[in-house]
């Protein structure tokens, strides 16, 4: 995969992967944000495919990442 392609979904998950919903809405919220990657990458000249050659589903990593950001969110509220 390209640097710019790293680069890129580095910055994008960033941006836009966060806990914004319950465990049981990931499935959904990870589907909806997949697509916009993809079409984002797409504007910026990145295809797809370079980026799945390296991190796979991109779906499965953004649900993962949004898994992580609900069970730090539920771990910081059951500290408090």
């Amino acid at each position: 995969m390209s640097e710019h392609a790293i680069e890129f979904l580095q910055e994008w998950i960033g941006e836009k992967v966060h806990c914004q919903s319950s465990l049981d809405r990931i499935e959904e919220q990870a589907e909806s944000l997949a697509k916009e990657c993809a079409a984002k990458a797409a504007e910026a000249g990145i295809p797809l495919e370079d980026i799945q050659e390296e991190v796979g589903d991109i779906q499965e990593l953004i649900a993962s990442r949004l898994e992580e950001a609900a069970e730090a969110d539920q771990d910081e509220m059951n500290s408090d």
